[in-house]
């Protein structure tokens, strides 16, 4: 793009702050700005005005295995989720285009170590999780590890240094999401630096149509892989290509699947796996109306209570067939670091908006869902916070209690 097309296309969107220094940019700075203004996607900006939060349809509980039942199945389970894996039918996607900020670090969240007598990353963990349904099955999977642009270079060179964990780098495959814009309450594109535009990932909802605008849907079709493990980086006790779970799925019939756990009270900010007008769908806590949360059948059970933990399958096929819907954009108002009378400021406060897709809106697009209850203290503990709640801390005697070393 060159500068002509830049301003005609900033003045069709109202964007022309955006050259503000132009004129003070080295050659090099202002190719950098040029080539940032021709990857912005305007469309989102379109959303400011619809971010009031969305009606909810008719909630009813989700079809679910419980615990028990998956207890007393799990042998027929098991047999079929190791028969998929050696068949080659499943891999697993990691999404991991975060930083560590929350937990005082400046890399990505996977390298954050949560080791105390011995150093092991969440990473390391998540692999050595991955090393148990490896050895079992006898075979390895191929893993599809999401980064973003702030990451990418760290993460892959991170697992280089670290031999990727004694996996085959050959069925390693790193990509990365894609950017959208932040700008400020009244839509104007912020810069972050003179000749950078504020950019930030666009959530994990694009998680598929990354990795196939990456160039790997040709491989997932030579390999034959019909199923995609989705899992977070934040979760130390992530079980990912679990048997278990993808036997279960594929007796269900259902075209994806969902971890869940019996959430600890209503109040718990955790969204809810449950079905919306007859079909599958995640309610964010803070969507959740508070008379339903609080709901609990005759046994004393809360009724809406399979809590999710960004653990999910998906099957390839109908993932294909809804690649085209669109998926609801959500808004996170936060402080953005940018570019203000020519000086970089770095607010405190909240002062513009992120435009995100997520990975839960895509389970209502699937059209069934199994929920698959697991015992939270063997499979969640998530690392969201350095201290407290799903903290550091928590995560660390969780994975005691699961025989880690630390």
């Amino acid at each position: 793009m060159d500068l002509t097309q830049a301003k005609r296309i900033l003045a069709e969107h109202g964007q022309m702050q955006l050259l503000d220094y132009y004129d003070r940019l080295t050659e090099e700075q202002r190719k950098s700005l040029l080539s940032d203004i021709a990857k912005i996607d305007f469309s989102v900006l379109g959303n400011l005005n619809s971010h009031s939060g969305r009606p909810l349809g008719e909630l009813s509980p989700a079809d679910a295995l419980s615990v028990d039942e998956i207890a007393a199945g799990a042998e027929e389970y098991e047999r079929a989720g190791l028969a998929a894996i050696r068949a080659g039918k499943v891999a697993a996607v990691l999404l991991a285009g975060g930083q560590g900020t929350r937990l005082g670090s400046s890399l990505p969240k996977g390298m954050f170590d949560i080791g105390l007598t011995r150093s092991l990353t969440i990473f390391e963990q998540q692999m050595n999780n991955i090393k148990q349904v490896t050895d079992k099955a006898g075979c390895l999977f191929d893993i599809f590890v999401m980064t973003s642009d702030i990451n990418d270079a760290v993460t892959r060179a991170y697992f280089s240094d670290a031999g990727y964990f004694g996996y085959d780098p050959q069925r390693i495959h790193f990509y990365r999401q894609k950017l959208a814009p932040v700008c400020s309450p009244e839509g104007k594109i912020y810069l972050d630096e003179m000749h950078k535009v504020a950019m930030s990932p666009n959530g994990n909802g694009g998680w598929y149509s990354s990795l196939v605008e990456a160039g790997y849907a040709g491989l997932l079709e030579s390999r034959g892989i019909e199923w995609l493990n989705v899992y977070a980086v934040d979760n130390v006790l992530q079980r990912i290509c679990d048997p278990v779970f993808i036997g279960a799925t594929l007796k269900s019939g259902c075209a994806c699947s969902g971890k869940v756990v019996a959430k600890v009270s209503p109040e718990e900010r955790v969204g809810v796996l449950c079905k919306e007008d007859g079909l599958p769908s995640i309610v964010e806590y803070y969507e959740m109306p508070a008379e339903l949360a609080a709901r609990r059948d005759p046994d004393g059970r809360l009724t809406f209570r399979y809590g999710v933990i960004l653990n999910y399958l998906f099957s390839v096929g109908r993932l294909n067939e809804i690649s085209g819907s669109r998926l609801p954009c959500h808004l996170a108002f936060k402080a953005v670091p940018h570019i203000e009378n020519g000086v970089r400021v770095t607010p405190t406060e909240p002062c513009g908006y992120k435009f995100e897709t997520l990975a839960v809106d895509i389970v209502r697009l699937m059209g069934s869902c199994l929920a698959f209850e697991v015992v939270r203290e063997r499979e969640f503990a998530p690392v969201k916070n350095r201290t407290g709640v799903d903290s550091v801390d928590s995560a660390r005697e969780l994975l005691r209690l699961n025989g880690v070393k630390l």
